[in-house]
Order: C-alpha cells, then structure tokens, then sequence
C-alpha cells in the first residue's frame, strides 16, 4: 500500500528563519502526511521551516486525498504524522481499528469551508436530497457531517451515499454523476461554480457536532520524540500567527501549493477557524475537551453503523497529546 504521494518541493523555495531555537540534535527521518487544506500546514510546509528548525533531520512530505487513507498509513507502519480530520480520528481509536495514536495539533476549526454543494437550483434543503446521489469521502470529517445533516433531515437512509476522493468528487460533478456532494475546500469551490450550498459543517456543529482538521501521530513516534513534537508544533504556532495576523502573506504561501488564485484563497481562509498554542493548550481543545469530542463522533459514528465499537471515554481522552502545545505557549 501506498502512504501518499511523495513530494520534497516547495512552490516558492522563499524560507524563512526558524522562528523557534534551531535544534541540530534530531538526526531522525520523519514522514509528514499533508492534504491540500489551507491552513498552516500548507504554510508550514511552503516556507521550509522545519527543514530550517531541524538541519540535521530527514523530512519527507507525502500528499493524502483524505483521512482515511491517512489512517491506513498508520496502520501500515509508513507514516509518523499526518493531517486528519476528528471523525477520521474518532474511527481510527474505535473498533475494529484501535490504532494507536494522538492528536497532536488542531490545524483548523470547520466553518463553511466544508458544505454540502447541490446542483438542482430547485433543491434548497437537505430534506430535498432524498433518493438523490450524494458523494462524500468516507472517514472523513464531511462524511461525519454529511451525515449529521442527514439524520437531522430525517433521511439518513432514502438517500445513495457514493464514496468518493475530492478529484473523482469533480469529475463525478462534471460529469452528472451525482447529485450533490458534501466536501472542503479549494474542491468546493469549483462545485459552486454551478451549484450551490444547503448546508455546511458550521450549521452541523451548531447542533453539537463540531468538526477539527487534526495532525494525528502514532503514540509510538509521539512518546519517542517529545523535542520533535515541540519543535513541530511550533512551527505551526508561527503558521497560524501568520495566517491570523498577516493573512495576505499566508494566503501567497497556501495559494503556491494549492496553484489556486490568492484571492480565492484568503476567502477561504475566512471559512475556518485558526487556533494558536495558548488557545489549543486550554481546557476547550487540547487540554481536555477534544478527547470528550472524539468520545461524541464515535457515538455517533456507531449509531450510524460506520464503526463496530466505541473506545472507553479514557481512550479517546489518551489520544489527545497537549504537553507540545503547552510549552509551546509557555515560551
């Protein structure tokens, strides 16, 4: 099986200084796993910084369509971090998977970034989707809110779920293959182009269901490399300062990796939430609620048969690692 895509480049080559002390005692090779999300991951990655932070490291990126496969990666043995969303995260701690592994980051708080994009202009509710063709890529956190909207609208079970990865979600667009689909961004974009929203992940969360974009590691590499973990988080703590604090620059950085227009870009960037490491080290994130939030999304993923079996309220409240984002902020 295939972790990803490899990709070693960066689009600008433009680095920065390492924003954080320079640590040249790693020496270690660590596979990042990155989707075409814009947040500070993509900001990260642009800028060189930890190729900067960590000299002596071996870095390699690979690119993931989603989730799932992100989780089979881990499963795999073939990655040590990659970005996830919290349903991907809440199925992978559940049976029958039970992987072992941590969420290390919050990249983003889901707004409208991710909706559910239909293209009959007669539709204007979820409710009118019912025997419609509806993609979605399953595990992941669209999936997780496609859903919710579903149940919501009283039928989960009169509609055709198809599943399908963010590419094959524009062709199947293109081509009248589908009916409508719930995915993030920059793919949603290009469904609206001819279509439009009856609903998003921010209106599901109002309901109690909120959806992260997460970096997930394997527990094993997270107990290993504690300095790693800091120096990671760190720099993603420069990311997202950046992208709150000088969104035009950021935008330039995420635009170079995704080759999608700045300004589409910094419209997106308004459609999520960004966290930085005082934030997340808190009470509501890191800090103890995400373990209680990935407990709810495994409830729900049972109740909707996507997984066999929740983990004990302990092990999703286990699969959340603070202790980088902590000292991150104390600094």
């Amino acid at each position: 099986m295939s972790p990803g895509r490899g990709d070693q480049s960066r689009a600008t080559g433009d680095r920065i200084a390492c924003p954080v002390a320079v640590d040249e005692s790693f020496t270690g090779t660590v596979r990042l796993g990155y989707q075409d999300i814009p947040n500070g991951d993509l900001v990260v990655k642009d800028a060189g910084v930890l190729e900067t932070c960590l000299p002596k490291a071996k870095i390699t990126w690979s690119k993931f369509a989603s989730g799932a496969t992100v989780i089979q990666a881990f499963g795999a043995n073939s990655l040590d971090l990659g970005l996830l969303g919290s349903a991907a995260a809440a199925r992978a701690v559940s049976a029958p998977l039970n992987i072992a592994m941590k969420a290390v980051w919050v990249h983003d708080v889901i707004g409208t970034a991710e909706s559910l994009a239909v293209k009959d202009p007669a539709i204007t509710t979820v409710a009118g989707l019912r025997g419609k063709r509806i993609a979605v890529p399953f595990a992941s956190t669209s999936h997780y809110s496609l859903l919710a909207a579903l149940s919501a609208a009283g039928i989960e079970r009169g509609v055709n779920l198809v599943n399908l990865q963010p590419d094959a979600i524009a062709a199947a667009w293109r081509g009248g293959d589908i009916d409508a689909a719930f995915i993030w961004e920059p793919s949603l974009s290009e469904l609206l182009k001819n279509g439009h929203v009856v609903t998003s992940a921010a209106e599901t969360a109002e309901t109690g269901k909120p959806t992260y974009d997460l970096e997930g590691a394997r527990a094993d590499f997270v107990s290993a490399n504690p300095r790693f973990l800091e120096v990671w988080t760190a720099a993603q703590n420069w990311a997202v300062n950046l992208i709150n604090n000088s969104p035009d620059t950021a935008a330039t950085r995420i635009s170079a990796q995704l080759g999608v227009p700045v300004t589409d870009i910094r419209k997106q960037l308004g459609e999520y939430g960004y966290l930085d490491a005082a934030t997340q080290a808190g009470p509501a994130y890191l800090g103890k609620q995400l373990g209680a939030d990935l407990k709810s999304s495994a409830d729900f993923l049972l109740s909707q048969g996507e997984i066999q079996g929740p983990a004990t309220p302990e092990a999703y409240a286990a699969a959340v690692y603070g202790d980088a984002a902590k000292k991150v902020s104390a600094k």
